[in-house]
């Protein structure tokens, strides 16, 4: 059920300015959408003024009063003092253009501060002890009565002047009067269906809708003439949308240095305000509390004229009138509301949640990376004030981990990342598989004249061996079998690399792979002088894998690291294996030529060498590569000119994900 303010989804952006604002945390972040709790909000109308995007609406009163309460014949409107700040041009034209609408009174509100202010005159007299809180402000009670429940009984037992000339119409008018209400408010529309003070009016408008229906039935407020309001008209009552004013209009001293009064208005200083007298931290006896910078300040306002603007504007008209009200018409019209019910209750109506404890909350700061004092920020992206604040309010449930822009952006960079890796191992996997087509084809083709060329060579090498030929045509010869041989080990090479055939899994230990192929190649030329040192960390752990294919990855892997020390002094080849989080690590590093940086992304590539025609043909780290992607590992290089080259494998303990072999 929607409540007076309440959330268009559509236009939420996630832009969290209505959190910022909200005094009373009673907005719920569902997918990035912003949305108002109504029990929890306090109706004070901050959330619209800062929506930038117009996802905020206010419950309107419209049709209740155009379609139902006008119609009656019976309607009278009473204005806000504050309406000189809303219609800066034109105010004095307002009764006529209410009149025109169908009203058939316009009245000021302020006559209603009048009524209210004898008993506030009266409380001050007899302060004891206790601070006393204003009344007048829905939002401010509205506050005290769900989130500092303890001060419900400091609120001043008095219905605002709103309720107060409600009730003054409709008992001197007659009980079928119907009193329309019109002002800057936004929490007025909650007063006045309040059960306390539910009979004294009939329905709010606020500024903005009354302007709506100007615009809607193209009335012009300024063809109008000017006019009184009806009476009763009020006296001081009219400083009332003033800060300070219902002082004022009671006669309580408030100046710069009175000790047992204090005036506040604004949201931040309202918060201040009443934690402290929560705290007993306020000696004061009265504190006049409006939410707004004044009721000229109003969410519904309505006008584009700064602060001190809309004041000057407001003066200028009491100033103009005050001097027109007839002081014993108006003492009379005192008197004879004498016995108006002007107290009221007020009860407690607690939305506070309970607090989290502090392991909760640590562990809400490390979900979002926030592990250290020094990682939380408090930059405010997210509405609130510091990262404490945001993981108190997620523990409430009134908050989303993505609304952190900072850990939001890691997400991002994070998620960015993989996609890249991910675009680029299926652009190799893609660049593999075509190149595996090519060479399984090419490799079929080549193999048929090269055996006919190594039979018949070796045919003939057999028919001179028993005729007496000279050495060139011999050695000719040799060598024609000895690059068939080339020849022969490269098409192997390419049909490895070509073949789709599937692992025979096996459960086995890396480090006796490893083992096995540098007894294999511990007598090649290019060992010699070569320090191995092996630091097998894995602490006996297996993994699931093709033993042949892994020998041959470790085999090309070890063979080229022996052969970039061809130049070192100091050959040295190390090979680690250690334990991952559900993976095994091996590292094999060498001290040698290293690779130059513009060649690392080349190494996985077929065909790409850098060793000496005739040494490679290029496919040895291919091969390799496509070993481990179809073990579900990944392997990666890390090269420094003149100081080494680390090839690091990583492959998971088992293919299938199930439980870690010991």
């Amino acid at each position: 059920m929607a409540g007076i303010v309440s959330t268009i989804g559509q236009k939420c952006k996630r832009c969290f300015s209505c959190i910022r604002e909200c005094p009373a945390t009673a907005i719920r972040v569902v997918n990035g959408q912003a949305f108002v709790i109504t029990e929890r909000c306090i109706s004070c109308g901050h959330c619209v003024k800062v929506c930038s995007q117009h996802a905020k609406e206010i419950s309107s009163d419209i049709d209740k009063v155009l379609l139902n309460l006008i119609p009656t014949g019976k309607a009278v409107a009473m204005v806000a003092p504050s309406f000189a700040a809303s219609f800066p041009d034109n105010y004095l034209k307002l009764p006529s253009a209410l009149k025109s609408i169908g009203f058939s009174r316009v009245t000021e509100a302020a006559f209603g501060a009048d009524l209210i202010s004898p008993l506030y005159e009266e409380l001050f007299e007899k302060l004891n002890g206790k601070t006393i809180i204003s009344s007048p402000c829905p939002a401010i009670y509205n506050y005290i009565e769900k989130y500092y429940t303890e001060l419900v009984p400091n609120i001043a037992p008095i219905v605002s002047p709103m309720i107060a000339m409600g009730r003054y119409l409709k008992e001197t008018l007659g009980e079928t009067t119907k009193v329309v209400f019109i002002g800057p408010c936004v929490a007025k529309k909650s007063e006045y269906t309040d059960d306390e003070v539910n009979d004294a009016v009939d329905a709010v408008l606020t500024f903005t809708e009354l302007n709506k229906i100007f615009h809607d039935n193209e009335i012009d407020i300024n063809s109008f003439n000017e006019v009184e309001f009806d009476a009763p008209l009020a006296n001081l009552g009219k400083s009332f949308p003033l800060t300070g004013g219902l002082l004022k209009t009671a006669n309580i001293p408030g100046d710069v240095l009175a000790k047992k009064v204090i005036v506040v208005d604004g949201k931040e200083k309202v918060e201040e305000i009443i934690q402290d007298i929560s705290k007993n931290k306020i000696k004061s006896k009265f504190v006049d509390i409006l939410f707004c910078e004044g009721c000229i300040n109003g969410p519904a306002i309505e006008s584009d004229l700064n602060y001190y603007s809309r004041r000057e504007k407001v003066i200028n008209y009491i100033d103009a009138k005050i001097h027109n009200v007839d002081k014993n018409v108006w003492k009379s019209e005192l008197y004879n509301s004498r016995n108006l019910k002007l107290e009221r209750n007020f009860s407690p109506k607690n939305q506070r949640r309970p607090m989290p404890s502090e392991e909760k909350i640590k562990e809400i700061l490390a979900r979002t990376n926030k592990i250290l004092k020094k990682d939380e920020l408090n930059c405010g992206a997210c509405g609130y004030p510091t990262c404490r604040a945001y993981a108190v309010a997620i523990a409430k449930d009134l908050a989303e981990e993505d609304m952190c822009l900072p850990f939001l952006i890691d997400k991002i960079e994070k998620a960015y990342s993989e996609l890249k890796n991910a675009q680029e191992q299926l652009h190799h996997a893609e660049k593999l598989a075509s190149v595996g087509q090519l060479a399984a084809g090419v490799a079929h083709e080549i193999n048929n004249p090269l055996g006919t060329i190594m039979m018949y060579s070796s045919i003939l090498k057999n028919d001179l061996s028993k005729k007496s030929v000279d050495r060139q045509t011999k050695e000719d010869l040799n060598l024609i079998i000895e690059e068939a041989n080339r020849c022969k080990s490269i098409v192997a090479n390419l049909l490895d690399f070509a073949r789709q055939s599937k692992l025979k899994i096996t459960t086995l230990k890396p480090a006796d792979i490893i083992y096995d192929v540098i007894k294999e190649l511990k007598y090649k030329p290019a060992f010699e002088g070569v320090v191995l040192k092996i630091a097998d960390n894995s602490n006996n752990k297996f993994i699931e894998g093709d033993k042949d294919q892994l020998k041959q990855v470790f085999l090309n892997l070890i063979n080229n690291a022996c052969e970039a020390l061809e130049e070192s002094k100091n050959k040295m080849v190390s090979i680690n294996i250690n334990n991952g989080d559900n993976n095994l690590v091996i590292e094999i590093c060498d001290n040698g030529c290293g690779i130059p940086e513009e060649n690392i992304k080349k190494l996985f590539t077929p065909f790409f060498t850098t060793k000496k025609i005739g040494k490679g043909t290029g496919l040895g780290l291919a091969i390799t590569y496509g070993i481990i992607k179809m073990h579900k590992g990944d392997i990666k290089a890390h090269s420094v000119l003149e100081e080494g080259t680390t090839f690091k494998i990583t492959m998971p303990y088992k293919l299938n994900g199930s439980n870690i072999l010991n």
